[in-house]
């Protein structure tokens, strides 16, 4: 057997993902949920790997339950995917989102200094913290001006892994990660929202799609290969931070024309506009520059906005 990593959050699009590529590497993959008995894990089950990961109850607002399973896992690695992860839902739930981001991240930092054992952190950081950057790329020098609770939260966190980096030596990084999308998407993401809608309308539905701005332009890529992004940053010989992203931005609009295209029918017959779903701030155009990960890393996202939005909708019309 490999090494051992722990995944909190491992319930998530992403924590699925993860947890299929490090079992392909014969990692020894355990993951978290506030209550594992109770926790169905079904993007697992999905994939076909539930039954080859370990699970543990955990609360990551809770020290004393962090650091007792850091402590009886004991993981080499551990990547911290866990937390409210909607921007729309901050805005309703500001302090929920606030708390299980970023004094989560702390506590796996804190466990981490306890225990005192060669541990690497992979901490899920967002592209949302950048904020408006007036149509720049952002890179790794970007100034943060987050524009929503679960952005401001986001950016606590990367601030926290970088000061217990420096103060303490700890092996800990944030992938400052870009939209990436897959089929494990649920439909309170817009990008689910709008291929299961495209795929119920073309087998006969007569349902309308309501959508917010449609104008925002975002730079979406492809899951599985942002998780193996991850996963290369725990390799490194040095601990730092890398923002994960194609490069290339489309519009909302864009990835709804590409969906319906998927399913020959013209969105513009099926999509209302509708007010009651804008946000009260948002980000009209987010662009990531990735070079350092290339460059670095050796990562390159391969998968266009098109590829992300046709692999989604082949999946959803099975």
């Amino acid at each position: 057997m490999g090494k051992r990593a722990l995944i909190c959050g491992i319930s998530g699009q992403d924590g699925a993902y993860l947890s299929q590529l490090l079992l392909e590497k014969d990692y020894e993959v355990h993951g978290t949920a506030r209550d594992a008995q109770m926790a169905i894990f079904g993007n697992l089950a999905r994939l076909g790997i539930k039954q080859r990961v370990s699970f543990h109850s955990m609360a990551l607002n809770d020290f004393r339950s962090v650091l007792q399973v850091l402590a009886k896992v004991r993981p080499d690695e551990i990547y911290n995917l866990a937390g409210q992860s909607s921007v729309g839902l901050s805005f309703e739930q500001p302090v929920e989102t606030l708390e299980s981001i970023s004094v989560g991240t702390l506590n796996l930092l804190e466990a981490m200094r306890f225990i005192d054992q060669p541990t690497k952190l992979y901490n899920a950081g967002s592209s949302e913290c950048f904020g408006n950057t007036g149509g720049q790329p952002a890179d790794e020098t970007t100034p943060f001006r987050p524009r929503s609770p679960y952005a401001v939260a986001k950016a606590t966190a990367f601030w926290e892994v970088a000061n217990y980096r420096e103060a303490y030596r700890l092996f800990a990084c944030t992938g400052i990660l870009f939209n990436h999308e897959s089929p494990l998407r649920p439909e309170r993401f817009v990008t689910g929202k709008i291929v299961k809608a495209a795929c119920r309308i073309a087998s006969g539905s007569d349902e309308k799609l309501h959508l917010g701005n449609i104008s925002i332009a975002r730079d979406w890529g492809w899951a599985p290969e942002y998780v193996e992004a991850m996963w290369r940053m725990l390799q490194h010989d040095r601990a730092d931070d890398y923002v994960i992203a194609t490069g290339e931005t489309n519009t909302l609009e864009d990835f709804i024309a590409e969906a319906f295209r998927c399913v020959g029918l013209d969105w513009r017959k099926y999509v209302i506009s509708d007010s009651a779903l804008l946000r009260p701030s948002e980000i009209m155009v987010s662009r990531g520059y990735p070079r350092k990960a290339l460059t670095i890393l050796g990562w390159k996202a391969r998968s266009s906005m098109e590829d992300v939005v046709r692999l989604m909708m082949d999946s959803g019309k099975k």
